[in-house]
């Protein structure tokens, strides 16, 4: 059974940081392009950034650009949250694409595997 398990959530305070980490079992990631989206409370869930499966591309939603790194190491990636704001508050979700090889995109519909979430608060 393929997993995807996030880690590193909690609450932080304006202008912190946080690194999220997500591990996957039952099937090797190293060969499949990732990604990060996070849903907020009433809002539909938004991409936040992607790596390709080499980790020599990355892509980010503008909101967080400048602000959060994506970096991998084979199957497992991180998401490090820097300066980060009240608006950054959600539930944060690892995704992995269907097939190895395949590009880095930011559609949500376009990722097959999911993990279950990890908070993320940031009190203003």
């Amino acid at each position: 059974q393929v997993q995807l398990v996030e880690s590193g959530g909690g609450l932080v305070q304006a202008g912190g940081s946080l690194r999220l980490s997500c591990a996957a079992s039952g099937r090797t990631f190293s060969y499949y392009a990732m990604g990060w989206f996070r849903q907020a409370p009433g809002k539909e869930r938004e991409f936040v950034a992607a790596i390709s499966w080499s980790g020599g591309s990355t892509y980010y939603a503008d909101s967080v650009k400048g602000r959060f790194t994506i970096s991998r190491a084979n199957a497992k990636n991180t998401l490090q949250m820097n300066s980060l704001k009240p608006e950054d508050t959600a539930v944060y979700y690892c995704a992995a694409k269907g097939r190895p090889y395949e590009r880095a995109t930011t559609g949500i519909d376009e990722y097959d595997y999911w993990g279950q979430g990890t908070q993320v608060t940031v009190s203003s």
